[in-house]
């Protein structure tokens, strides 16, 4: 296992292309993390994004303690290799909407109208992004 203080390299860049699930945790002050998979992209500036409700408990616990951190691991049948990226989280209004439609592209068939329906029904909750701006990156490939 490696520790970076908080960048990025170009193979963690290239490995979090993938779509892959992240789990997320944040912050809970006395209560244990309890991790949620979400979808998520890199940014090219090395920030780790993705989106949920503006009303999530995930927001809501995030405005009182702006920390979390995502780990994403590689598939079954693969190498073992993960990732963790932890730092502040900033809640943005803006860009849901656009990480939304490209993760979803990323992720589902969106010429299956079922999953086209369902892309429109998330883009109708009025989602946020919040981005995690890396401060430890640990990293392991086997």
């Amino acid at each position: 296992m490696s520790t970076d203080a908080g960048s990025l390299t170009d193979q963690d860049l290239e490995f979090l292309r993938r779509p892959l699930h992240g789990f997320l945790s944040v912050a809970a002050g006395p209560l244990p993390p309890q991790p949620r998979p979400v979808w998520f992209e890199a940014t090219a500036e090395g920030a780790v994004q993705l989106f949920t409700l503006a009303d999530s408990l995930k927001v809501r616990r995030l405005r009182s303690d702006p920390r979390a951190s995502i780990v994403v691991a590689a598939p079954v049948g693969e190498r073992e290799r993960w990732l963790s990226v932890a730092g502040r989280v900033t809640v943005e209004p803006d860009g849901a909407h656009d990480l939304a439609a490209r993760l979803a592209a990323r992720y589902w068939d969106l010429d299956d109208p079922a999953r086209a329906d369902d892309l429109a029904g998330l883009l109708a909750l009025d989602p946020v992004r919040l981005v995690i701006h890396p401060q430890a990156v640990s990293r392991y490939t086997y």
